[in-house]
């Protein structure tokens, strides 16, 4: 028997039999755990389906899909190559996450494409990170479920980090990119259908709506953000009226349909003024049908769906299946789960160097579906996590996982790879001790 193929079976069963062995089933019993561990699970899931599925994940599949079909690879390489001016290399990469809901697995094949093609390895590691670490619903999300602190922590942690961590890779191999450099051959200019300046007014409507659709209530009563919030629903509505204007002109949809769902909205947000979120869904469901039944030149508008589809197929189930574990083990904040609270508040409570490394590196190996790190870290947080260690956390969570590992060590090799890994343990470890001291 070649024992080399037969460790991993072995491995997870002796895992379980251990498991099963010492599972301290008198103390659940007596603790109701297990019966709280399941009503909790249900809690989070039903509050996770109302408050974020519908406004947070729709809009965000769409743009997904909307930049797998209309942003070229070519126009990647064109600010990624190594040839590319450094500034715009690095910002490019830095911010490629807004518009991009993606997780640390999926962000691997954009990530080995643009490497292998010739993108520098600062710029490639920027967006290896950026990608899945920061994303437009990643940051509403976070301000919404964790507050908008945490979500500012994040935006500027992650911008930030990716631009940092570049940086330092290019500079730890900068013989082997100099070799790089000069080796590198210049990339094609994208050919694109339609100009930069109406993709992107394109994106800017699409963002705009998630944007204001899941603007949050602040906390002072008065003032600008307080004004916005009252308007939310009138400046998502001039949002999704450009977008409209914008797939008729730009995109040849038939102009009588896209008529017939706006007015469609609109009438349901004037007759229904309290349930503006009805409009919402209307225009949502017209727009599926648009892009169904309509019919194009170049067949961009049935691939635009197929994309955004394929996006919600794959994370859906995911973020199910997170939110209902993270409110099974950690429950609701002031709600526990199987996990005591007070296990939580002895490992990762507080701001201590331990608190904050164990953090980082536990949510390094750990995999997180896109979007699954806030539930998760909102039942940590409720369960006693320090704020410290919560942005640590999501700092290295997302962006990295064992799998992710194993897939960047077959492109970049053994030793880039622990340096990145090592890099954002590191940095996500120092964030989290300064974001902790500071509030």
């Amino acid at each position: 028997m070649n024992w080399k193929n037969e460790w991993k079976p072995l491995a997870l069963i002796v895992t379980i039999f251990l498991a099963v062995y010492f599972l301290p089933v008198d103390w659940l019993q007596q603790s109701q755990r297990l019966e709280n561990a399941l009503w909790e699970s249900l809690h989070l899931a039903r509050w996770y389906a109302r408050e974020h599925v519908l406004l947070c994940l729709v809009p965000a599949f769409f743009i997904a899909g909307a930049v797998g079909v209309f942003v070229s690879q070519a126009a990647v390489m064109k600010y990624l190559g190594p040839k590319a001016n450094k500034i715009v290399a690095y910002g490019v990469a830095s911010v490629s996450g807004s518009i991009l809901a993606v997780c640390s697995c999926t962000i691997l094949p954009l990530f080995a494409g643009i490497y292998r093609m010739g993108a520098g390895l600062g710029p490639a590691s920027a967006f290896l990170y950026s990608g899945p670490a920061i994303n437009i619903l990643a940051i509403v999300l976070t301000a919404a479920v964790l507050g908008p602190q945490m979500g500012i922590a994040r935006a500027v942690g992650a911008v930030s980090f990716s631009v940092i961590i570049g940086l330092l890779m290019h500079f730890f191999f900068r013989k082997e990119e100099q070799e790089k450099v000069a080796a590198a051959a210049a990339m094609p200019e994208p050919e694109v259908s339609r100009p930069l300046w109406q993709n992107g007014l394109f994106f800017a409507s699409m963002v705009g709506i998630l944007v204001f659709v899941n603007w949050g209530r602040p906390a002072e009563p008065d003032g600008l953000w307080q004004g916005i919030y009252a308007s939310k629903w009138l400046i998502t509505g001039l949002f999704a009226l450009a977008l409209a204007i914008i797939l008729v002109v730009w995109f040849k949809i038939n102009r009588w349909w896209m008529v017939t769902v706006v007015a469609t909205s609109f009438i349901l947000a004037m007759v229904l003024p309290d349930h503006p979120e009805l409009a919402f869904v209307a225009g949502t469901i017209g727009l599926t049908v648009l892009l169904t039944k309509g019919r194009d030149n170049e067949g961009e508008l049935e691939e635009w769906f197929d994309t955004s589809w394929d996006f919600a197929k794959k994370i859906l189930p995911l973020l199910l299946w997170g939110v209902l574990i993270a409110g099974a083990l950690l429950g609701r904040p002031d709600h526990e789960g199987l996990i005591p609270s007070q296990w939580i508040a002895d490992l990762v409570g507080g701001n201590s160097m331990w608190a904050n490394l164990f953090a980082s590196v536990v949510g390094a190996f750990m995999y997180f579906a896109t979007l699954t790190e806030v539930p998760i870290l909102q039942g940590l947080i409720g369960a006693g996590m320090g704020k410290g260690p919560a942005l640590a956390l999501l700092l290295a969570g997302p962006a990295l996982s064992l799998p992710n590992m194993l897939v960047i060590r077959s492109v970049m090799g053994t030793k880039k790879t622990i340096v990145f890994v090592l890099l954002v343990i590191v940095m996500a470890t120092i964030s989290g001790m300064i974001y902790g001291a500071i509030f």
